[in-house]
């Protein structure tokens, strides 16, 4: 069967509870109950897999059973599929293999309301956002951990693992503070590893234009009760333009222990990336370079059987060097920005059942602080900048975020109700108490079709670099407040063995936005609390799946399609805006996987944008002026070859060579092709 989420905060057990006659009903005849791990990152997962793209194997799987009732981990207690509310994408290691990209910032830009506005391609850096939110406003977990970065959302993605490690990835469009705490304001996303029960090695090795290389590999070991993955990867190329070359290094490790206790999950990683940064800030000096590197590790344990607990502690350290000039800077730059974000975290998520219901609660602790030369207030003695001659810090802050949880689920026939709040306290908020409600409605009409409503409130907190930035174009702001949105939103699902569609509408009200803003073409961008900005929304994801109806002769396989609008409205017109209000009004994505021969398959996906908003257009580092995002088609490809042990494949991104912008004025790259072979030896064969 296939494993769902493990999350920190949330009970990690699914029970099938009834198999409706089909072959593997002799489950039941055992009286044995089926434990696969669940939903980590999100609170109410109500959808099978977005624009799947399914291998022959998984397509008979598909059509041979149905699953009927489950328990899933949708709150912050399990609740039964279908009762459950709000929708759930989520990205599996099939679909993950045959799409035509290589990193996991590649892939969001097909899911349903993500938007993914990347310097480059291939992961180097980028931007993602849900529903129209910004990119600080998306919290990032790593196998339920929150790996966000406090200094700026632009590090958010600095993940210790390459795609081809990555089993599956879930996405929450919507608010989440009364699950993950503050900052999972718009959305959350959960990139999701685990080790296998097989003894196996693989490695996978890609060549492409523009002097790229993608070299992974990864094994899964068992000792006793341990069982152990251990994955590592580089990534570079000299880059499309000038100054986009990159070069990355990744090491993760995770582990599982079985004790008498319970499981105790464990996981480390380190990543090691620079860049060429062209027109990162500005396009006005186009020759920036940055380096990072991020460690983290994290530890759980999942115990109890009535009064279920699971703690979690981990830690993220993440330092930066920006240059503004990779090389002959102008006479009057002082030096290159150094910062170092330290982030420790202790969380408790426990749940028991009774007759009232399910009922949970759990607390989180956060400690969240940074060391720079430029962001914060000035530091009583300077420190040393580790692994960097003669360089010190001069300036930091420290915040603590404390967060206390509760939430209950009744059950009325075909009526599910959670509700739940948070209760917040943060260091920099004058020592106040904040309070986050939200409810949750799922009703089933049949076992096929389902409705759903919910009211949910949520905060961000400023970055660092809100707060503090200050550079030639860009000054930040110390009297920043928190963001603060109240979202309703209601949708529908219908769901059979053969086709699978959602729709889904939200309202949000967002107070205190930040942004960076100007009022004159002259003026520094600068952060300012936005005094209000409305959101409203629609998706709609269809999919379907053919074999289901023609039988696996037939060569086209599925088939989906995605659509989101949004559209927003600020209460002051009076700002250009720099990321809040260059958000994407139209998003179209259509999916198709069909066999060519034989073990001969190909994945194309067709994606269009409309984007609000402009940006400051440059020739030759001379402003020009404002231009508006235009639409664009793109067209993507991958031909596969496959089996049990191998595959073979080739990608064409950007099919046809569109030019288009799609952040600031860096041209977004044309064709690229690639190709590549993986291999995987199973030792236990």
């Amino acid at each position: 069967m296939k494993e769902f989420i493990n999350n920190p905060k949330r009970a990690e057990v699914v029970h099938f509870r009834r198999w409706g006659g089909k072959r593997y009903s002799l489950f039941q005849a055992l009286r044995k109950q089926v434990h696969i791990a669940s939903l980590a990152v999100a609170y109410l997962y109500i959808s099978l897999p977005q624009e799947a793209v399914a291998q022959t194997d998984t397509l008979k799987l598909n059509t041979d059973y149905n699953l009927d009732e489950i328990e899933v981990s949708a709150q912050r207690a399990p609740v039964t599929y279908s009762q459950a509310a709000r929708i759930i994408s989520v990205i599996e290691r099939d679909e993950i293999e045959a799409a035509p990209v290589s990193s996991i910032q590649d892939l969001l830009e097909y899911a349903v309301g993500v938007d993914t506005r990347q310097r480059g391609t291939y992961g180097v850096q980028a931007d993602v956002s849900v529903r129209g939110g910004s990119f600080d406003q998306t919290l990032i977990l790593l196998n339920g951990i929150n790996i966000s970065d406090p200094q700026t959302g632009h590090h958010n993605l600095n993940v210790p693992v390459s795609l081809k490690s990555v089993k599956r990835i879930e996405i929450l469009n919507g608010p989440a503070a009364r699950v993950y705490g503050p900052n999972a304001f718009s959305g959350a996303i959960n990139i999701v590893t685990e080790p296998g029960d097989e003894e196996s090695v693989k490695v996978d090795v890609a060549f492409s234009d523009h002097g790229l290389r993608d070299l992974n590999a990864s094994g899964n070991v068992k000792t006793g009760k341990l069982t152990s993955f251990i994955a590592a990867n580089n990534m570079a190329s000299n880059g499309y333009i000038n100054n986009t070359d990159f070069d990355t290094y990744n090491i993760f490790y995770q582990g599982r222990l079985k004790t008498t206790p319970g499981m105790l999950d464990f996981q480390a990683g380190y990543t090691d990336k620079g860049f060429g940064a062209n027109s990162f800030y500005t396009p006005k000096y186009p020759n920036q370079y940055e380096a990072t590197k991020t460690t983290f590790a994290s530890v759980k344990m999942s115990t109890g059987e009535k009064l279920h607990f699971t703690p979690a502690a981990y830690w993220r350290r993440n330092q930066d060097r920006f240059e503004l000039f990779r090389d002959n800077p102008a006479s009057w730059y002082a030096g290159h920005n150094y910062h170092m974000t330290d982030v420790l975290g202790l969380n408790l998520n426990s749940w028991f059942e009774s007759k009232l219901g399910k009922t949970a609660f759990g607390a989180e602790f956060r400690s969240e602080n940074i060391w720079s030369n430029v962001l914060g207030e000035d530091l009583d003695e300077p420190m040393d900048v580790p692994g960097e001659s003669g360089q010190q810090f001069t300036k930091g802050h420290s915040r603590t975020i404390v967060s206390y949880f509760g939430e209950h689920t009744f059950y009325l026939g075909n009526l599910t109700a959670s509700l739940g709040a948070m209760a917040n306290w943060i260091s920099d908020l004058n020592n106040e108490w904040n309070v986050y409600p939200g409810v949750d409605l799922s009703y089933k009409f049949t076992d096929q079709f389902r409705a759903y409503a919910s009211f949910n409130k949520s905060l961000r907190m400023p970055t660092f670099t809100d707060l503090y930035y200050a550079g030639p174009t860009n000054t930040g702001n110390p009297d920043l407040k928190p963001e603060r949105s109240t979202t309703y939103e209601t949708g529908l699902k219908y769901r059979t063995r053969i086709i699978n569609v959602e729709a889904a509408y939200y309202h949000r009200i967002g107070k205190d936005m930040i942004d960076w803003v100007r009022q004159t073409e002259e003026e520094k961008w600068h952060t300012e609390n936005l005094t209000e900005i409305k959101s409203d929304g629609a998706e709609v994801t269809a999919n379907f799946n053919v074999v289901a109806i023609t039988g696996l002769s037939f060569p086209i396989k599925n088939v989906g399609v995605n659509y989101a609008y949004n559209s927003l409205s600020k209460g002051s017109n009076d700002y250009l805006s720099n990321y809040v209000l260059d958000n994407l009004k139209h998003k179209l994505v259509f999916n198709l996987d069909h066999a060519i021969v034989g073990n001969l398959h190909a994945n194309w996906k067709f994606r269009f944008q409309d984007r609000n908003g402009s940006y400051a257009k440059y020739t030759d580092a001379v402003y020009v002026g404002e231009e508006d995002y235009k639409p664009f088609w793109l067209t993507d490809l991958k031909v596969f070859y496959k089996t049990p042990s191998a595959q073979i494949y080739c990608t064409v991104s950007n099919l046809f060579d569109q030019r288009y912008f799609d952040l600031g004025n860096l041209i977004q790259p044309g064709r690229w092709i690639s190709a590549g072979v993986s291999y995987k030896l199973d030792f236990n064969k």
